[in-house]
């Protein structure tokens, strides 16, 4: 496996790989990586000749007061993980290289950025979506490969590549799991063991609520209280609860047939994230 930490040196490689014909897969990532990453590098596998995995820990989509110099690193780890999996090339740049020291230029997707999340984290899609931006541009890949469980922000990657007619692929991978439910995040190493097993219940609830809508209620005002409340009487602090429409994530409508039901919640020092999506 390739490491490269230089945008320059990066680019005369996929400079190498497209001469030769090769289809390129980005895999973006800001490392402490677990199963859910290496899913995304074995999905980018089979879409691709070639696969760059990119390890960058993004100041910019961090708020004042957030995690940005407390978020776990764990470069070695990282790398001998990838070099198992025989991912191709790692891109390690630095701050000062991906964004120099005057920059000015921001992507910002409007409206959708400013939702759920959006509400909680002032600027983060607007950090993500300028950094992913850029490693688009840099790497000129033919696809990338996202996890799903950040289902706002892999809408908010598919809006910005849309209107801006990006030539780029977007592959969306299922959220990988523990064997109680629980999303795998690199925000998981802040939880205790006693922690662990309450957080299970954040995608139990999730699934309660999709049950019943299945089942017929569209009460979505009175499932979405119900949550938050089950939630706080669990320990959870919760940011939202949303049930939406999957294609807008504006609020669901009874007729609403594609739906998705996001949360955002506080348990210990996590913040949690995590979703459902499914069809009526």
């Amino acid at each position: 496996m390739q490491i490269i930490q230089t945008i320059a040196d990066l680019r005369q490689q996929t400079k190498t790989w497209r001469a030769a014909g090769k289809r390129i897969a980005l895999v973006p990532t800001m490392g402490n990586l677990h199963e859910g990453h290496l899913q995304l590098v074995r999905t980018a596998q089979q879409q691709a000749d070639c696969v760059i995995t990119s390890i960058f820990v993004n100041p910019t989509q961090f708020g004042v007061g957030e995690d940005f110099a407390a978020y776990p690193r764990t470069e070695l780890q990282d790398q001998a993980k990838l070099a198992i999996i025989r991912n191709d090339c790692l891109f390690m740049p630095s701050v000062e290289d991906m964004y120099g020291t005057n920059a000015h230029t921001q992507i910002s997707v409007s409206h959708l950025a400013s939702l759920h999340c959006g509400q909680f984290r002032p600027g983060h899609f607007d950090g993500v979506a300028t950094v992913v931006c850029k490693l688009f541009n840099i790497t000129q890949a033919d696809c990338a490969v996202f996890g799903l469980k950040d289902f706002q922000q892999f809408a908010v990657i598919k809006a910005m590549v849309d209107d801006l007619n990006m030539p780029i692929d977007l592959i969306g991978v299922d959220t990988v799991r523990e064997d109680n439910g629980l999303a795998l995040s690199s925000r998981n190493s802040y939880l205790r063991d006693t922690e662990k097993q309450t957080a299970a219940l954040l995608y139990q609830t999730l699934c309660q609520t999709r049950d019943a809508i299945i089942a017929g209620n569209r009460d979505y005002a009175a499932l979405e209280k119900q949550a938050v409340a089950n939630l706080s009487q669990a320990g959870f602090q919760s940011d939202y609860f949303h049930i939406c429409n999957s294609h807008n994530l504006q609020a669901a409508k009874p007729e609403d047939t594609a739906l998705v039901i996001l949360v955002a919640a506080r348990l210990g020092r996590a913040r949690l994230i995590d979703n459902v999506y499914f069809s009526l």
